[in-house]
Order: structure tokens, then C-alpha cells, then sequence
């Protein structure tokens, strides 16, 4: 699922066009409203027209971010986390300075695609002046990260172009690849309210992994445990939500007064929270100011805003438009990783000035400013470590031999060894055999050993359970899942590999997550339950068997009575015993006949189907389908008319 998000100057129409787009108007404060200007963040969602290759369109949601200057730290902290943007700018009114500043923003935070609206042009009767307009933008796209994108002339009041550019989202998303999941998630929350009866909930686009009902989670930075009460993305209760996903996060635990935006919601122990940074910084052609060192700024990362102190490294100062390294020291912790995207601000005059990536989230020194080494290894950080290059070829294979992993890479035999560590301890790679008990320390992997990243192994658990717990939500009755079937589930993300199949569920009931029983799995706490209504209907029909145990009612007598699945649950829980495709009898009546048959044999040497029948007072229909059925199991032969035991 992707997002994505507005930008562009005050008033050039970027919630109404949302609203014409979704039946949804963003802005939901009633200051907002009031003065029909957005204020804080918006939040809405649409289903995309299908593309080429595809049968269905694709559900996005959209952040709707405020255009006026006063409040552009509000629009940072929305379009941080975006797949594509929209990209306004009003026919009437043309490129204004909050188009630049926010053109400069997308650009500094790469985002990598977009669609630009040129909105209501129903308020422009001139064609020549649309053109000259258009003519404008497009100067203004070239070098950024818009250059390519389409421009469409569209009008909210009237609809003119709204399907051109539904359809132009569409083919921006088609080919941009999904987040990727490293295991582990993070959600910088951009809004947090409560609701009666549920208590705290907050509002992010969720990174780097998955969240679950019932995971334990920890709000950053303060280190606040709580756990996932419920999740909705779209309005639409749901079990789990993946990296890139609008998610609404029910937390127990931690009441509202303690959450405030730019605060994270992760796994315990995942991510530590950080007071200093070092950066590439990239300052904009048209700042008003040189970067010198000791400046104050503004830091913004994620929906995070701090005020930061800089230390430049490696020159006294840096003019508009040139690069460089920073050290940054946080007035407050924030949550950050390698590679990610920042804005820096100056705080009065606010004015955007520039941004780049995190080098070091973790740096464990202020570092000398001129020091050439450094400077070195900035520069190699910011090129990949070892542990990155391998990390990236594993998330590209998903699962695959270690070996093919490496070659993948292209890294030398002792950078593999050390990013092997690295990744292992880090628990970014798991070796998927052999099977450890729970508890136990990974093993380092071999060659041809199966391996995978946390990512797309809590992706495959989590398909596996969520298949088998959809299994007993459907099938109530059934005492598990079949095999095959789940194999058969899995087979579309799994890429019908048996073997990574097989480790994982070996890997499930290893740790307890599963039971395999025969051919069936099941989760440990499922136990097939009957109503009391149920039960009344099992109690008659077993009467009737026990009334006449040897002439018991059909297979289709049966299910008459109780009905098709609860007949099958009494099969499955071993009530019932089948022994031919319309006849059954209860288990202590055909553990007795199939001893008494045994018996009898034993005592003549063989024994005829009229004999059976006799000695049971049943008909010739039951007698034959038991034999048959002794035959197939491999207690008797038959020898023309008679029967004798197997040796």
C-alpha cells in the first residue's frame, strides 16, 4: 500500500482537489474550515484505476499538507514518509514562492515521482496563458526530482481531467518497488488523539517492518512499553500492517499526555535513540546564507522537528549550492538510521536551507573538524558499509542459499565474513537451517545453507499463522489444516520454493507456534468446540450408532441429521471412523470388529463375508465395505471368496 502526498503554495487548491478526488475533505480542524486554509496535516484515501497487466487499481492513502509558509514544519512532518507527491500549483496563479520551497523539499528528501495538477484552470478562459503557465513549471521541474513528472490540467469544481490524472497516479506507482521490510518497524507519529472506549491511539506511515495486535511496543524516545491493542489502516480493522502503510495504532499502556508528535513506535529494543548525528548536507542554490560552523538550526527527521547545533567538518564554510559534511548535536533524542532523509531549517527567518542523509545515527565522539580521517570515513559510510551491500542483495533474493548471496553481493571473501557477523548479531540475517531449538544462538551458515533476512522471514511466519489462524476462523469444526493446502497458500510468496516451505514450518513447530499432527496443522491454543446445539445433535446421532453399532446409520443419514461439517468434525476428532465412502461406524465399535474379525480368522484359518455377516447380525453392505476397508489398511487379503490376515 502506498502514499502519497500534497505539496505546493497556500490556497492553490490542494484539499479540494483531494475532496474531488475522494469524497473526503482533509482538512479536519475547524479553524481549517473556517478559514479554508489547512493548518495541519490531512489525511484521506482512494482506490486507483487499474494498469496495464493489473485487474484491479491499487488503494493509496493521501497526506494533505498545509501550503502557507507559517506552517511548512507542519508539511515536514508529513511528506517525510511518502511514495509519490502530487504536486499543485494553481493556473491562475503559477509558480509561487512555497512552490519552490516545497519542490526544494521533495527534491532534498529524493522523492522519487510524482504528478503535477495544474488546478483550476476552469478560472482561465486564455489557452495561451494555461501555456505560458505550463511553459513556467516546467523550467522549474528541470533538475529536480519532478523534471519528468506529467503535468495535467485539471479542475476540481468541474472534474475536467480528474480521470487523466487518476490514471497518471496510477502508472507513477506501477513500477516504484514496495518498501522494503528489514524487521524492523518504526512509525514517527504524526498525529495522537484518544477515542472513548479504546483509549490512545496514534497515526503514522509505518517503516522498516511490520506491527501486529498484541505486539509489545516501545515509544521512542522516552522508552514508554505498551502494547499493540488494535490496528486500522483506511478505517479497516486489521491484523497486521506492513512497511509503507497509513496506520492508525491502538496503544495500552501509555496514556496520551505522555506521546507528542515526532515520537516513534517500535519494537523493544530495536532502535536506540540518538543526541548526535553525522550528515551530508547539501545547502540550496538559492539560501540566503552561508553554513557556518556553531550554527542553529532546525532538524527535521521523519515527524520529528529539534533544534541542533551543527558543527561543519572539513571547511569553514559552506556557500549556496555546495556539499558537505555536518555533525550535528540534538537539543532532544531522536530515532534515526543510516540513509535517512533530513531537512534543515533556519529558525528565525524560517527558511528552508537545505538537507541530505544520516551518515552515523551513533557517532561516539564530536570528531575533530579537519581530521582527514574523518572525512574518509564519512565518505565511506555514505557509500554502503559491507553489512549494507550483502543486507540489500538478501531483501533483493528474499530467500536463497547463502552462497548465491554473496556472489550477489560481489564483496570480497573478508568483507563477507565480517557483514555475515555483522548481520547475524544484529539479527538482520537468519540462517534458516539447521532447525535451532528456541532459545538457542544462531549458528554461522554455511555455503549451501537456506538464508533470509528478519524482514521477509516475519513476513512468511506471519502469512503462515495468519493462513492457519483464517483456516480455523472458516473451518471451526476442522481439527486442522491440511498440509497441502497451506503449502498451496504459500505457494505465491514463497515462489513455490518446498524447501523454504518446509524450514519454516519446521521452524514454527520447533518454536511452538504450530502443531503438526499427520497430515494437519494447527495452532496450539485451537481446539475444536461445540455448541451446545452442536452437541445436542452429536448426543442423538450417537445414540442412533449405539443402538445398532453394527447397522449404523449412513454416511448420508448422518449428515441429514447434524449436517455436513459437523459429520466431518466428528470424523476429524476421531468419533467417527470411515471406512468406505458411505458407511462409518463409531471408533469403539470398529476397533471391536476389526478385533472380533481377527479372532475369527485366527480361529478358522479364514473366514467369508457371509461368516462376518452372521456373526455381526448386520447386512452384506457393512460387512463388505468393513473388509474392503481391513483390506486396504493391510490386516487382510482376500483369496477368492475368503478372507485370511496378512503375514
Amino acid at each position: 500500500m502506498r502514499v502519497i502526498g500534497t505539496a505546493g503554495h497556500v490556497d492553490h487548491g490542494k484539499s479540494t482537489l483531494i475532496q474531488a478526488l475522494t469524497g473526503t475533505h482533509p482538512d479536519r480542524l475547524k479553524e481549517e474550515q473556517e478559514r479554508e486554509m489547512t493548518i495541519d496535516l490531512g489525511f484521506a484515501w482512494l482506490k486507483l484505476p487499474p494498469v496495464e497487466g493489473s485487474s484491479t487499481g491499487e488503494e493509496v492513502g493521501i497526506i494533505d499538507v498545509p501550503g502557507h509558509r507559517d506552517f511548512i514544519e507542519n508539511m515536514l512532518a508529513g511528506v517525510g514518509g511518502i511514495d509519490a507527491a502530487l504536486f499543485v500549483v494553481a493556473a491562475d496563479e503559477g509558480v509561487m514562492p512555497q512552490t519552490r520551497e516545497h519542490l526544494a523539499i521533495l527534491d532534498l528528501l529524493q522523492i522519487q515521482g510524482g504528478v503535477v495538477a495544474l488546478t483550476k484552470v476552469d478560472l482561465v478562459d486564455d489557452e495561451e496563458w494555461l501555456d505560458l503557465v505550463e511553459s513556467d513549471l516546467q523550467q522549474v521541474l528541470t533538475g529536480s526530482v519532478l523534471e519528468n513528472a506529467p503535468i495535467l490540467r485539471v479542475s476540481a469544481r468541474t472534474g475536467r481531467g480528474l480521470p487523466q490524472l487518476l490514471e497518471a497516479l496510477s502508472t507513477c506507482l506501477k513500477d516504484r518497488p514496495p518498501r522494503v521490510d528489514f524487521g524492523r518497524p518504526r512509525m514517527p507519529i504524526d498525529r495522537a488523539f484518544t477515542i472513548a472506549g479504546f483509549g490512545t491511539v496514534v497515526t503514522g506511515t509505518l517503516q522498516d517492518g511490520t506491527l501486529r495486535v498484541g505486539d509489545e511496543i516501545e515509544v521512542l524516545p522516552l522508552g514508554l512499553r505498551g502494547r499493540v491493542r488494535g490496528l486500522q489502516t483506511h478505517k479497516r480493522k486489521e491484523d497486521f500492517a506492513g512497511p509503507g502503510r497509513r496506520t492508525a495504532v491502538n496503544i495500552s499502556g501509555i496514556p496520551l499526555e505522555q506521546i507528542r508528535r515526532g515520537y516513534v513506535v517500535a519494537h523493544p529494543g530495536d532502535y536506540q535513540p540518538t543526541r548526535r548525528v553525522d550528515v551530508s548536507f547539501r545547502l540550496l542554490p538559492d539560501a540566503s546564507t552561508s553554513i557556518k560552523h556553531n550554527m542553529e538550526v532546525k532538524f527535521y527527521l521523519g515527524a520529528a522537528e529539534v533544534l541542533a547545533r551543527l558543527r561543519l567538518l572539513g571547511t569553514e564554510e559552506l556557500r549556496p549550492g555546495e556539499t558537505g559534511w555536518l555533525q550535528l548535536e540534538l537539543s532532544e533524542p531522536v530515532v534515526a538510521t543510516r540513509g535517512d532523509r533530513y531537512i534543515l531549517r533556519r529558525p528565525s527567518p524560517g527558511e528552508t536551507l537545505g538537507g541530505g542523509s544520516v551518515v552515523d545515527p551513533h557517532p561516539g565522539r564530536r570528531h575533530k573538524r579537519f581530521s582527514e580521517d574523518t572525512l574518509k570515513r564519512l565518505k565511506a559510510l555514505s557509500q554502503g558499509s559491507p553489512a549494507d551491500v550483502l543486507l540489500q542483495a538478501l531483501l533483493a533474493a528474499g530467500a536463497a542459499l547463502l552462497k548465491d548471496v554473496v556472489v550477489s553481493s560481489n564483496l570480497d571473501a573478508g568483507s563477507v565474513e565480517q557483514a555475515i557477523s555483522e548481520l547475524l548479531h544484529s539479527g538482520l540475517l537468519i540462517s534458516l537451517e539447521p532447525v535451532e531449538p528456541a532459545g538457542m544462538e544462531q549458528a554461522v551458515p554455511r555455503s549451501q545453507d537456506l538464508v533470509t533476512s528478519r524482514g521477509f522471514w516475519e513476513r512468511i511466519t506471519s502469512q503462515m499463522l495468519h493462513e492457519v489462524e483464517n483456516y480455523h476462523r472458516s473451518q471451526p469444526l476442522r481439527r486442522g489444516m491440511p498440509r497441502e493446502e497451506l503449502k498451496s497458500r504459500m505457494k505465491s510468496l514463497l515462489r513455490g520454493d518446498a524447501r523454504l516451505f518446509n524450514l519454516t514450518l519446521r521452524r514454527l513447530v520447533a518454536a511452538g507456534e504450530l502443531i503438526e499432527t499427520g497430515p494437519l496443522i494447527h495452532r496450539p491454543a485451537h481446539t475444536v468446540r461445540f455448541s451446545p446445539q452442536q452437541q445436542q445433535a452429536v448426543d442423538r446421532l450417537l445414540s442412533r450408532f449405539a443402538a445398532s453399532p453394527y447397522s449404523p446409520p449412513t454416511v448420508k443419514e448422518c449428515q441429514a441429521e447434524v449436517g455436513e461439517d459437523l459429520f466431518a468434525a466428528l470424523l476429524d476428532l476421531g468419533y467417527l471412523v470411515s471406512v468406505a465412502p458411505d458407511v462409518a461406524f463409531r471408533h469403539s465399535d470398529y476397533e471391536h470388529m476389526v478385533a472380533e474379525v481377527r479372532s475369527l480368522i485366527q480361529a478358522r484359518g479364514q473366514v467369508t463375508a457371509a461368516e462376518v455377516r452372521d456373526h455381526f447380525n448386520t447386512s452384506r453392505r457393512y460387512v463388505l465395505a468393513l473388509l474392503e476397508h481391513l483390506d486396504a489398511a493391510g490386516v487382510t487379503r482376500r483369496d477368492g471368496d475368503v478372507r485370511r490376515l496378512r503375514v
